[in-house]
């Protein structure tokens, strides 16, 4: 019941807003070429008065003044055409967009019902099972499959196959065949890119750096179009209804270079077995997964959102304005068949969303102001102390990274955070991982537990494995506003790391099968008996056939490698703390770095796409913190986010709203600022071991 009433409203309002959009667009078309009409018609006018003008002499001055008067004419009659279709258009646009948000407020009250109701069944039915259970003996387990009852999720981002473990030299056993195998890593005599400067050839070599020194231009490119370019050459393009170009891999130091990168060529660089122990010694205690591919070949959101929902919603690159931000900041993302957490309430499982910040991607999924309320989201802090808790039930666990300062154009920007993003310092991340990985290893649920690491998407790092065709969704676009480049999502993106840890896997499993991120959702869906959401998920390859064991494993080890020394600290960390002075960022104010203050004002500003995702959530998470009456506050939100005039208001905006929602949600036990700076230290490994 719950699923059928969360599918209704989420398909009405979808309807309802692209309707809207229409009208919206329709009226724009008919209002311009009205405008158009009356210039014409005002300036074939004057041409007219013009020629009257013609018999304009010293002896005939009343021709003088009938052009004059004439033109005049017409120039006003012009000008109040004009202005009459643009005041219609814009109280047809006004009409719309009162349309778009009386569907918003009664999706919200629909859902809110929905999710009321559907709690008290699951109440309801749970204490009917326990007066049940007092009266009669419990039956056996009916499930078939895996004895799994706890799914986790840790998803890092922007980090290919190759650049992680294409130089780990994993060797194991095949999952299919049970024969011996190696995974499928990188090989410098055969996978190579050509710098387009000088034709120079360049391999995959190690090590990679721990951090990308500085952020301007060096973050390799990873948005859709520069994805299309790295996959199928430097001068391959995209077109809407078209094929997507076949992929040869062989565009990665040429994006780099054309985006001004300092050393193009180390896109192509990998770590070794020594700078990711953490992950390397995974790898090896369990299952890796070297076919493993991001959803789409684009960015970070569209991707996370095939992990919980088998779909984008339509949206293939990075959130494209500040337009799109304010438009989805009240709502969130919608999707045709909703989300895994959807799924999960309708059979009345509980799930837990961790986050190391306070903007998680899963923030901007609609519906989750009132699973906040219910208590939904934890802080990461609380992880281990939730988990080792006897009586933890979340069937699934999606934890989230730290994502690091937004800070664009600075060296701060994504540092000090755990998301692994190309520019913080990779073993923070490995840090996080270990901590993920100790704390259920060392719990009462760990030999009914499933853990899987990926990561996001490639991030612009090489890869050379061809990403192959994909099913696409099948589903609806939830945004006309979505869809950047029109694509029909039949190509997977790069590959990813995976790795599949659980008691119930063998060790040293290597598994060849084709993976992507809507495997996630797969994987839940049918270890718990859930309808598959859209064609994608409903074709996935899950993970269930790795859960081999008819016992749990009691070799596994109870705690991983520390992380090798990056030479990179954060202020707070345990470690070095005497390098560090304390830098006190009072968000009041502005921070003293180099920025475009960009305030010439008119349309919405042309922002870096991960600043408007920040400023997104950002928006999001301070709404969704207001009480549901409160619409002086949401217009106030809304009405920061229209005056930001560039990449300087937008850092500022992102930065408070941080602060406001940390406030709001931890109060003052969790520190006073989450903005940290990285500083170099000289205490590190060097990365040029095994």
């Amino acid at each position: 019941m719950f699923q059928v009433c969360i599918r209704w409203i989420d398909r009405s309002v979808i309807t309802c807003k692209m309707w809207a959009q229409q009208v919206d667009r329709t009226c724009t078309e008919w209002a311009d070429e009205g405008s158009r009409q009356c210039s014409e018609w005002a300036d074939e006018g004057s041409r007219q008065c013009s020629e009257w003008g013609k018999e304009c002499k010293w002896y005939k001055p009343w021709n003088c003044v009938i052009e004059w008067v004439c033109k005049g004419w017409y120039w006003v009659a012009k000008w109040v055409c004009k202005a009459w279709y643009w005041v219609a258009k814009w109280v047809c646009r006004v009409w719309t967009y009162i349309v778009r948000a009386v569907c918003v407020v009664f999706g919200w009250l629909v859902r809110t019902t929905c999710w009321l109701l559907d709690r008290l069944r699951c109440w309801l039915s749970a204490l009917v099972s326990a007066v049940v259970g007092v009266f009669r003996r419990a039956p056996a387990d009916a499930r078939v499959g895996p004895d799994v009852e706890h799914v986790f999720v840790l998803m890092l981002e922007n980090r290919s196959y190759d650049h992680m473990l294409g130089a780990a030299g994993l060797r194991g056993v095949d999952a299919q065949t049970g024969e011996q195998t190696e995974a499928d890593g990188a090989d410098p005599a055969v996978h190579i890119n050509v710098d387009p400067d000088g034709d120079v050839v360049v391999p995959v070599g190690t090590p990679a750096p721990f951090k990308i020194p500085s952020p301007t231009h060096n973050d390799p490119g990873h948005e859709f179009d520069h994805v299309v370019r790295q996959l199928a050459g430097p001068d391959a393009h995209y077109v809407a209804g078209s094929p997507y170009p076949e992929p040869d891999m062989s565009g990665f130091v040429a994006v780099h270079r054309e985006r001004g990168a300092d050393d193009p060529p180390s896109v192509m660089l990998g770590f070794t077995p020594r700078q990711l122990p953490v992950l390397t010694m995974l790898a090896r205690e369990f299952a890796v997964c070297d076919r493993w591919f991001s959803s789409l070949p684009g960015p970070t959101w569209p991707n996370r959102f095939f992990a919980v929902a088998g779909s984008s919603a339509g949206l293939d690159d990075s959130p494209a304005s500040l337009d799109v931000v304010i438009d989805t900041a009240l709502d969130g993302y919608r999707f045709e068949n909703g989300t895994l957490y959807d799924r999960l309430d309708g059979e009345c499982l509980p799930w837990k969303v961790y986050h190391g910040d306070e903007l998680p991607v899963s923030f901007a999924l609609a519906g989750m102001t009132v699973n906040r309320i219910a208590d939904r989201f934890d802080d990461m802090e609380d992880f281990a102390d939730d988990v080792s808790d006897p009586g933890y039930d979340a069937a699934f666990t999606f934890i989230e990274p730290h994502y690091g300062n937004i800070l664009p154009g600075t060296p701060e920007d994504y540092t000090c955070g755990t998301s692994q993003h190309p520019l913080d310092d990779v073993t923070r991340g490995e840090r996080l991982i270990k901590e993920v990985y100790e704390a259920i290893r060392n719990s009462p649920h760990w030999e009914r537990s499933l853990l899987i690491v990926a990561w996001d998407e490639h991030g612009g790092f090489y890869d050379h494995v061809p990403p192959p065709a994909a099913i696409p969704p099948g589903d609806v676009v939830g945004d006309p506003d979505n869809s950047h480049h029109g694509f029909d999502f039949s190509r997977l993106g790069p590959r990813v790391p995976a790795v599949i840890v659980s008691p119930l896997v063998e060790r040293g499993v290597i598994d060849h099968r084709c993976f992507d991120h809507s495997s996630i959702a797969a994987t839940v869906e049918r270890l718990f008996g859930l309808e598959a959401m859209t064609a994608r998920d409903a074709a996935a390859e899950d993970v269930r056939s790795l859960l081999t064991r008819a016992t749990p494993r009691s070799d596994a080890p109870t705690s991983l490698p520390e992380p090798a020394r990056s030479g990179w600290t954060c202020e707070g960390d345990d470690v070095d703390d005497d390098l560090d002075d304390e830098v006190d960022v009072d968000v009041g104010r502005d921070v003293e770095v180099v920025v475009d203050r960009d305030s010439s004002g008119g349309d919405a500003p042309d922002l870096d796409p991960h600043v408007v995702e920040a400023v997104s959530l950002a928006a999001m998470g301070r709404i969704r913190r207001l009480r549901r009456w409160d619409a002086r506050g949401r217009r106030a939100v809304l009405d920061e986010l229209a005056a930001i005039d560039g990449d300087h208001a937008a850092r500022v905006f992102v930065m408070r709203g941080r602060e406001t929602i940390r406030q709001r949600t931890a109060g003052a036990d969790r520190g006073a600022s989450s903005y940290r700076r990285l500083r170099p230290v000289d205490d590190r490994d060097e990365p040029d071991g095994d």
